[in-house]
């Protein structure tokens, strides 16, 4: 079972370990933290009988219009758990209210997003790979 915290407090760089799987510039632990401190929400799932961050979500926000949700992954080993569902759950439930909630995602994922309100749309995307880890 996983447990879910809204806060960052007492979360240091070595509890976020095998995040970013398949990123072939992956951000390190210490930069995850940093995009975990520099986002408006953020979500954690946190395995309860090892206290492993095993999922996380975050979301910018202007808190009046829109909301945007840049990451959502879970450590494959608890893939299949319901906990990326959950996760998306408890942020939408946080941005409630708001016009727009965004996020971009490969098409293979729609299946996962649509039973959650969230219907395909068109966007426009920059990506410099270079900087992916966040250097």
């Amino acid at each position: 079972m996983a447990a879910y915290v809204d806060s960052i407090d007492g979360i240091t760089a070595d509890r976020l370990q095998g995040f970013f799987v398949g990123w072939p510039k992956p951000p390190s632990p210490e930069t995850h933290l940093k995009i975990l401190a520099g986002s408006d929400h953020v979500v954690l799932a946190i395995d309860d009988k090892s206290d492993r961050i095993v999922g996380f979500i975050t979301a910018i926000s202007d808190g009046v219009l829109s909301a945007y949700m840049p990451l959502l992954e879970v450590l494959p080993d608890y893939q299949g758990q319901g906990i990326g569902k959950e996760l998306m759950r408890r942020m939408l439930e946080k941005l409630r209210g708001l016009y727009m909630i965004d996020l971009l995602t490969d098409r293979e994922l729609e299946s996962f997003y649509s039973p959650l309100g969230m219907n395909p749309g068109f966007a426009m995307k920059i990506r410099d790979f270079e900087k992916q880890s966040g250097l």
